[in-house]
């Protein structure tokens, strides 16, 4: 029994290393010259005394970070991950929303909701604060194919949606609340609607089994775990694209830029795209729905200033950026206050986001353009003085991550009929968009797969 699996991202890596752990005979391919697909961490700059073997800014192409709870922290432990672990700072809790002309904090308990910042009027106005706390005799029920805008308006304000949902939303999916749905993007919020009659309720009902869970990242980046999962794998082919799959014997062929091999079960771990081009001959209806699903551009812009020439703190995570605000990006990262590192101790180091589903339009500027647009909300935003930055880097995404509105539905039906032809799907367009959603996946359908072999040997 051999599994072939195609893409070397985060799942097709997860899923390859379990199958490995059990025994299970299987074949990795990805096209590229390095695994990891988005997760891509760059040390940029010149290189000083304190780092002879790279430049001094640690740059997050993709992911930044990766929340987990114990369990996926004793996995990574059996990757020999622990000593790399780099967890945020505490300061990082805390969320800054751009409103009324400055970056204001966003309300993190009852008392900050109810009367903000000493000093500062309250974040949201009174009407949405009686709203909030009248939303557990809220008995209404969400209609199917509830966007999330609907939902949250339905049980709590449209103020909710504008400084709160929106921004959050952009930062997770890169996309606009007004398409994504409910059921598919946090569907444990109808759970809670429906078993407890609030969203409130059901919040604190289950925060304890959820269990605690902790944002961090790794010394050297977000690649450092696709680079772990790579090294530990015997059966990884690289610069190896897949060209066509085709039925072949009760299983697939694959047909390989390195050649032809047959495998008894095949994932999919590629983006839709892939998938589409990949699973045409097989069924077509499939692959014209996989055509359907939507990933905005994004453009990521790393920026480092003196830290002398910077007024704000920056005693956060972040600043996000509401759409109703008319800013030019969705947000900016302080990325030296959430991880120790990332620059030197003089400097920060911001990540800027621009684009996602809401704003596309604005990755369509050249680089310098682009850079300059961000260094000046910077400037406005943040208090700095400096007239340029000492390092900015431009990345971009033309694809970035792909959107759980209406279109996606149309997926599920085909990819639950292809696993029938021993076709599965492993990737961040099918069950969650987040890594610990993807490793989570990934796990589990190596386990699905090595007790259906089990169950078949008997």
């Amino acid at each position: 029994m051999t599994i072939g699996i195609i893409g070397a991202g985060i799942s097709g890596l997860t899923v390859a290393y379990e199958l490995q752990k059990r025994g299970i005979d299987y074949r990795l391919w990805e096209a590229a010259s390095q695994p990891g697909g988005y997760i891509q961490s760059r040390w940029e700059g010149p290189v000083t005394a304190d780092n002879p073997d790279h430049g001094k800014y640690l740059c997050e192409i993709g992911p930044n970070s990766l929340l987990g709870d114990a369990d996926l922290l004793a996995w990574l432990d059996d990757l020999g991950l622990t000593p790399d672990i780099t967890f945020s700072r505490p300061v990082s809790k805390a969320r800054y929303i751009f409103r009324a002309g400055k970056y204001r904090q966003l309300p993190s308990g009852p008392l900050s909701l109810l009367f903000g910042p000493f000093g500062e009027p309250s974040f949201f106005s009174w009407k949405t604060k009686l709203a909030i706390f009248r939303e557990r005799n809220n008995k209404t029920l969400s209609p199917p194919g509830e966007t999330l805008a609907d939902f949250f308006r339905r049980r709590f304000s449209s103020e909710i949606v504008d400084y709160a949902l929106g921004p959050f939303v952009a930062g997770i999916y890169a996309g606009d609340p007004e398409q994504l749905l409910v059921s598919e993007t946090f569907p444990v919020l109808l759970t809670y609607e429906k078993e407890y009659g609030s969203v409130l309720r059901g919040l604190i009902k289950n925060q304890s089994a959820t269990g605690r869970r902790q944002s961090f990242s790794f010394r050297d980046g977000m690649q450092m775990l696709p680079n772990a999962l790579a090294a530990n794998l015997t059966n990884l082919s690289l610069n190896d694209a897949v060209q066509s799959i085709s039925q072949a014997n009760g299983g697939w062929q694959v047909e390989t830029r390195g050649g032809t091999q047959f495998v008894d079960q095949l994932i999919l771990a590629v983006g839709t795209d892939a998938a589409a081009r990949l699973v045409e001959p097989y069924d077509a209806d499939f692959a014209r729905s996989l055509r359907q699903v939507i990933y905005p551009p994004m453009t990521a812009v790393h920026s480092v200033y003196k830290r002398a020439d910077v007024r704000h703190p920056l005693n956060g995570f972040g600043g996000l950026n509401p759409k109703i605000e008319g800013r030019f990006a969705a947000g900016h990262i302080w990325s030296s206050s959430i991880f120790e590192g990332r620059c030197p101790a003089d400097e920060v180091l911001f990540t800027t986001f621009v684009g996602g589903q809401t704003s596309a339009r604005n990755t369509q500027f050249p680089d310098d353009v682009l850079a300059d647009n961000v260094h000046q909300e910077l400037v406005n935003g943040f208090g700095i003085s400096a007239s340029k930055p000492v390092f900015r880097k431009v990345s971009r995404w033309e694809r970035a991550i792909p959107q759980y509105d209406a279109g996606i539905v149309a997926v599920k039906q085909p990819v639950q009929a292809a696993e029938a032809d021993q076709l599965f799907v492993c990737a961040n367009w099918y069950g969650g968009v987040s890594l610990s959603d993807c490793i989570g996946k990934a796990k589990r359908l190596a386990a699905q797969l090595a007790d259906s072999l089990q169950i078949n040997n008997f």
